[in-house]
């Protein structure tokens, strides 16, 4: 679908096509838990999705949902985690520069919303217990069996069809009309096809991401990331940002964002982190690590892009191969032949096109710091993992923007508020679409912020809106 530019409409509609409480843009994770929430409420409820069927960021992203004091957990026999550890975790990663409200609205509002998925609607979460994510203190990383975001989307979008929620696709919202009062009272539809529909709703609730998919923006607020390889989806073109700007919203953080150090090159595939906190290393093209791996994959795109031709290496060993068999993503780099062998130090160098010398300078390195005999200029610990040995494993990666963090603000009902602090009667937003809890940049990204705040925003969204649409109901 062309890009139209999004508009805010102060007059009524010339004529309404259809009438809905509660109407939902975007159909990913944010706007099915939304919808999902706003229907059990009991409102009416109609998702607009501008593709023809939904992806999104959801169907891009891992899949893995950061939540503490499950009971997911609690049967995987972690009893020792509170939403209140999973707040400081956050606070320590963003150096305390994240939305305090947001940070408790998140971390307080996650559990409840995926054991609501479970009993409401059957999705089945798994506690990734393997590996403890890079800054989290607990293992909290649920995920449903599949392991994939696209694998979550899909049992969302069962769950909406289980009980008949109306998802219209190829339904680029792109106006929104509102009275004097700064209420929502409809919503323009831009159609494939130059067709376009008006539809009138009590509630808006705004799931349709950040603003990664617009260079324009992107280039404005993320600097570092204006020629960088985006891996989100096209459609986060910033809409909600730009409404939110029109209306005086109150906006934070728009440089914030999650990267990803470990895309494969030119294949365009997630290589797990799991591979780094295993033990992996990765190098530049003189065959030397240049960063602490361990410090976060969202910061680690930075360091990448810093390389010679914005390229690196991720080298580990058969063990760590192993290991990430497990997940999908690296099971398709495989056979998509990014994932390269080498039995000895020379075939290393060979298969890579990397300095033999120079590999073998940081391999010894690497082993000393494991035998504790050298520390490690870039501050890693290499304690608790064996130092790698042939047979090697390489993959050659480059940085990539994944999704923007930054965005409206919420209050503690998931409305958007002005900058005066006002909050908007019936205009409710999650997920990229919102500020989340990342800080203002991008190395305050802790692994699964993005669903994290996807999934609790959304359920908070969705029970708000229908609250105010039964309100407006029981008022006229």
């Amino acid at each position: 679908m062309a890009d139209r530019a999004v508009s805010v409409v102060r007059t009524p509609p010339e004529r309404v096509d259809a009438e809905c409480e509660v109407v939902v843009v975007g159909a990913g994770a944010c706007g099915l838990t939304a919808a999902l929430r706003a229907k059990a409420a009991g409102a009416e409820v109609l998702v607009l999705e501008r593709d023809a069927s939904p992806t999104g960021s959801t169907s891009l992203s891992s899949g893995f949902v950061p939540a503490a004091a499950t009971r997911f957990q609690k049967a995987a026999g972690i009893d020792d985690d509170s939403p209140d550890l999973l707040k400081r975790d956050i606070e320590r990663k963003t150096h305390r520069r994240a939305v305090p409200h947001l940070v408790d609205l998140a971390c307080d509002r996650i559990g409840p919303a995926l054991e609501w998925l479970a009993e409401a609607h059957g999705l089945e979460w798994i506690v990734l217990t393997d590996f403890l994510y890079p800054g989290h203190s607990r293992h909290r990383m649920h995920a449903v069996p599949e392991k994939t975001g696209s694998g979550l989307l899909a049992r969302l979008l069962a769950a909406g069809e289980g009980i008949g929620l109306p998802i219209a696709s190829n339904a680029h919202c792109d106006r929104l009309y509102l009275d004097e009062g700064d209420s929502v009272t409809a919503v323009g539809i831009a159609r494939p096809d130059g067709g376009e529909e008006i539809v009138a709703c009590k509630a808006l609730v705004l799931a349709c991401n950040g603003y990664g998919g617009n260079p324009d923006l992107v280039r404005r607020y993320i600097p570092e990331m204006a020629d960088g390889l985006y891996h989100g989806h096209p459609g986060n073109r910033g809409d909600a940002l730009l409404w939110g700007e029109a209306l005086g919203a109150k906006l934070e953080h728009l440089g914030a964002y999650q990267g990803h150090g470990s895309l494969a090159h030119p294949q365009s595939i997630l290589i797990t982190w799991a591979v780094m906190m295993e033990g992996g290393i990765q190098v530049n093209r003189s065959g030397a690590r240049f960063s602490n791996e361990h410090g976060g994959y969202s910061e680690q795109a930075v360091a990448v892009l810093d390389q010679a031709d914005g390229l690196a290496w991720n080298l580990y060993d058969r063990r760590i191969h192993d290991f990430a068999l497990d997940f999908p993503d690296y099971r398709e780099a495989l056979a998509a032949g990014a994932v390269r062998r080498a039995d000895s130090l020379a075939s290393l160098a060979e298969v890579t096109g990397l300095p033999e010398e120079g590999l073998a300078e940081t391999l010894s390195l690497t082993r000393a710091c494991h035998r504790g005999t050298a520390r490690d200029p870039y501050g890693r610990g290499f304690s608790g993992k064996p130092p790698l040995e042939a047979p090697y494993y390489a993959v050659k990666v480059t940085g990539a923007l994944f999704h923007t963090q930054g965005g409206l603000v919420i209050d503690e009902r998931a409305r958007m508020v002005g900058r005066d602090g006002r909050a908007f009667r019936n205009l409710f937003a999650g997920g990229g679409a919102a500020c989340g809890v990342s800080g203002p940049e991008v190395s305050g990204y802790l692994s699964g912020n993005g669903l994290l705040t996807a999934i609790a925003f959304g359920f908070v969204a969705g029970e708000s809106a229908a609250a105010q649409a039964k309100g407006s109901r029981a008022a006229s």
